[in-house]
């Protein structure tokens, strides 16, 4: 194929990801960019969304990626923008969150030239190495003969381990013709391994006295939903969430009964888990937040893990087997578990009275639900903090939140990517603390036309970390009036100072549509939602 009847490396990668299951890009250009983000918008199958900060474009691809259960792309500038970007990734790493990176770069002449370049921190190979750290695969686009191979090389790792990756193109490279990518090739498994690790399974499950399924990320991040609340159902076993997998299995009618938080949640939740002699985690990442408040302590020993491609039970573990498959053959070979039992559901709390008492966090949750029941289920994208434990107690609907690596900052952007990826729109739930590092954000929804319903639990200080340190002076960041900045980033602003202004508040903004609506909530004094004062008090009796 001659050079002239050959696409742009551009186009092939814009091809590739749209192959692949982008279908957006979030972005801050810069010069070392430019010709990337010119070729994008001219190319035009991936819309292009500006926002303003570096982490705000990686958290908005990530809340997109989840939402969808597809890559999503991160585009900034060498240097500056690119290390910007390293914490979004690293969460978006540790939650298995298929974030595609790229980063513009300098071309073959400027890296040639021997000078130190503006940007460069170290050396030029300085970026590409941190994110190694932070990503599965890594390519730099730097090779015509080479680039569509690693295109697809790189956008394979992204699907198979649903975790970020990172492509770096120089800017002399984005026009240059480039070798069509090879269509991308699962690698074989060892079908014998997998039906001994489906018996084995399944024999484990009809020997349990109490089975229970508990369900996490990667079954979000695989497209599993359905299969599992299939599985669940086929089983007659009762279906739990992690505390990262909240708002997994909305929408099917699989046998949920709540998520499980340890000391922190609902008893009745908590026995199920910890008392399950044949316990199966699908997808479920083994972390402090989603066990290390367990009343008892979860045997992982005795429990069946599968999780990143192996299977585990007790010390035998199966190695490469994909979630995808193993859940394929469960379904296949499953019959009805005789000793399963019903478990009845945990209940939402519902019901804001409306009065002139202060607002509480589980008043905000009651008067979401309420919402919820008049307007329908909405996405909910949750920043860290007491917002994180208040959306326990909403009812079960979408929802992306940073359970495990917890960086504050996720929720306003991840609420943007998840409109842009739905179309749905979004309730986003966020605490003042994390609204001040990226609430300003919410200026870009006239121009890309979303509208979400922000909540601020303003409460003058970083929450969460007063229910551990209720002294300590640092935690106070005095009271800001979020509600009045709202009319000049475009929005509608409340401010909400009791029980009935929260109600009637929600209901204006459930009902107006086309600008964003953003409730300054103040939280009356001292006031954390239950479950956030359980979480505190089990973190400070495990830990001593």
């Amino acid at each position: 194929m001659s050079a002239a009847s050959r696409p742009s490396l551009a186009g092939q990668l814009f091809g590739a990801l749209h192959g692949a299951g982008a279908r957006e890009v979030f972005g801050i250009p810069g010069d070392f960019a430019l010709p990337f983000f010119d070729a994008l918008c001219a190319d035009g199958r991936l819309p292009l969304y500006t926002l303003s900060h570096e982490p705000s474009v990686g958290f908005a691809a990530d809340g997109a990626a989840r939402m969808r259960g597809a890559p999503s792309v991160a585009a900034v500038t060498y240097g500056a923008g690119a290390l910007n970007l390293v914490n979004a990734v690293a969460s978006a790493f540790a939650e298995r969150s298929p974030v595609v990176v790229i980063s513009g770069a300098p071309g073959a002449a400027e890296r040639r030239s021997g000078l130190m370049l503006h940007h460069q921190v170290k050396t030029l190979e300085s970026q590409y190495d941190l994110f190694r750290q932070v990503t599965c695969d890594q390519a730099r686009l730097d090779d015509p003969s080479r680039a569509g191979r690693e295109i697809a090389r790189v956008l394979a790792s992204a699907k198979r381990h649903s975790q970020p990756v990172y492509l770096e193109v120089p800017r002399d490279m984005v026009n240059v013709a480039c070798d069509p990518a090879p269509p991308g090739t699962e690698p074989p498994i060892d079908e014998e391994a997998l039906a001994a690790c489906v018996q084995e399974v399944l024999g484990r499950l009809a020997a349990a006295k109490s089975p229970v399924l508990m369900v996490d990320v990667e079954v979000r991040r695989f497209g599993l939903e359905a299969a599992v609340a299939s599985l669940a159902k086929k089983l007659g076993i009762p279906v739990v969430t992690s505390l990262m997998g909240r708002g997994l299995l909305e929408g099917t009618d699989a046998p949920l009964v709540g998520t499980y938080l340890g000391l922190a949640g609902t008893p009745e939740v908590s026995r199920l888990v910890e008392e399950s002699d044949g316990l199966l985690l699908l997808g479920v990442i083994v972390s402090d937040t989603n066990f290390g408040v367990s009343a008892s302590r979860v045997d992982l020993r005795r429990a069946i893990l599968a999780l990143d491609r192996e299977v585990r039970l007790g010390f035998h573990t199966y190695a490469d087997i994909p979630l995808s498959r193993l859940v394929e053959a469960l379904l296949a070979r499953a019959t009805p578990l005789a000793k399963a039992r019903a478990v009845a559901p945990v209940e939402a709390p519902r019901g804001l009275v409306r009065d002139g008492t202060a607002p509480e966090p589980t008043d905000v949750a009651r008067a979401l639900n309420d919402l919820m029941d008049s307007r329908g289920r909405m996405p909910v994208a949750t920043d860290v903090g007491d917002c994180l434990f208040t959306a326990m107690d909403l009812q079960r609907t979408d929802h992306v939140a940073p359970g495990y690596y917890a960086s504050m900052g996720f929720g306003v952007p991840a609420g943007l990517g998840v409109q842009a990826a739905s179309g749905r729109r979004p309730v986003i739930l966020v605490g003042d603390g994390a609204f001040q590092m990226t609430g300003m954000e919410l200026g870009h929804c006239a121009r890309h036309g979303w509208d979400p319903i922000v909540v601020v639990l303003n409460n003058g200080g970083w929450g969460m970390l007063r229910a551990f340190r209720p002294d300590a002076a640092y935690n106070a960041l005095g009271t800001w009036d979020y509600a009045t900045m709202a009319p000049a980033m475009g929005g509608v602003g409340h401010r909400v100072t009791t029980r009935a202004e929260l109600g009637a508040a929600l209901e204006i903004a459930g009902r107006e549509r086309g600008r964003f609506h953003l409730l300054d909530v103040r939280i009356a004094p001292g006031a954390l939602s239950g479950t956030l004062r359980r979480f505190a008090e089990a973190v400070s009796r495990v830990s001593g």
